[in-house]
């Protein structure tokens, strides 16, 4: 059977099946069968398939018509540029995320910090460790710290950490939020807390996309009882952890703006606030006071 009508009949199953961007899936597990990239689908269109080749693609598209994630069925999703091992312990890295990295980015410009800067910065809720091994990336000489509380979790972080070449540059510890490095040789340290934190309230969890619903793991993404739970426990800590003039940087929900500014008291000045691509407010950043 030929590359392209192979990835056509691979496209129409998913289509058939209501399946979310059918092209992109069908072409990305196209891409995985045959360990090639995007271009060599498209230059080598009349290229004959073994049929062994074959059934293995069609052995993905059944996966994905189930509502399995194609990163979960690939085993990788890009973020900031690098390429993420991700599996069924680890939420997705999302686009929308890569906004908290451009805030902190932001944030130490602002302070005159540059990519050499000796930060100290701590991850919240690392999961598959893409916040914290990007920041790594931008931030050379920065001391990193990744918690979760799932050590499945952090298995894969730390697989992360040595497929990208920098096992030694995140330390990936489990830990409920910032309970471990509350105590005396870490409180007040920090630079930067940053979470992209579970934050869907049990009330929406009928609203939320089936692939994440029934796939990504829910202690990573919610069904919490309002939703903002983990703010109300991060911010207080991250006021301990943070050095004055140190930041908190946060993902939020779509809906939960006035929520979250509600629970940053007198304790924080230059509150922000940032949207996504789609005019979303995405992202709260704020800074203890010196």
């Amino acid at each position: 059977m030929q590359l392209r009508a192979t990835l056509h009949a691979g496209l129409q199953t998913l289509l058939d099946h209501q399946v979310p961007s059918a092209q992109l899936a069908a072409e990305l597990l196209l891409m995985h069968a045959l360990g090639c990239d995007r271009g060599y689908l498209h230059t080598y269109p009349e290229r004959e398939l073994s049929p062994e080749t074959t059934e293995h693609y069609f052995r993905l598209i059944a996966a994905r018509t189930t509502g399995k994630p194609t990163q979960y069925i690939t085993g990788h999703q890009e973020f900031w540029g690098l390429d993420f091992e991700v599996t069924s312990d680890v939420l997705i890295p999302r686009p929308e995320t890569e906004h908290v990295l451009e805030a902190v980015l932001a944030l130490a410009r602002r302070q005159g910090q540059g990519k050499e800067a000796r930060l100290r910065i701590v991850d919240v809720g690392t999961g598959s460790g893409c916040i914290a091994l990007a920041l790594a990336a931008e931030f050379p000489r920065a001391i990193l710290f990744g918690v979760d509380i799932s050590r499945p979790a952090l298995v894969v972080a730390s697989s992360n950490a040595l497929r990208l070449g920098m096992p030694e540059r995140v330390k990936f510890l489990e830990s409920d939020l910032l309970a471990r490095l509350l105590d005396k040789d870490f409180a007040g340290t920090f630079d930067f807390v940053v979470s992209n934190p579970p934050y869907v309230g049990s009330h929406e969890v009928n609203m939320v996309q089936r692939e994440v619903r029934e796939f990504e793991p829910r202690v990573a993404w919610g069904g919490l009882t309002q939703g903002d739970e983990i703010y109300r426990r991060l911010f207080p800590q991250a006021l301990l952890a943070l050095k004055p003039g140190g930041y908190v940087v946060v993902e939020i929900g779509y809906n939960m703006r006035e929520r979250v500014l509600a629970l940053l008291g007198s304790e924080w000045a230059e509150i922000d606030v940032r949207p996504d691509l789609a005019g979303i407010p995405r992202v709260v950043s704020a800074q203890k006071r010196p």
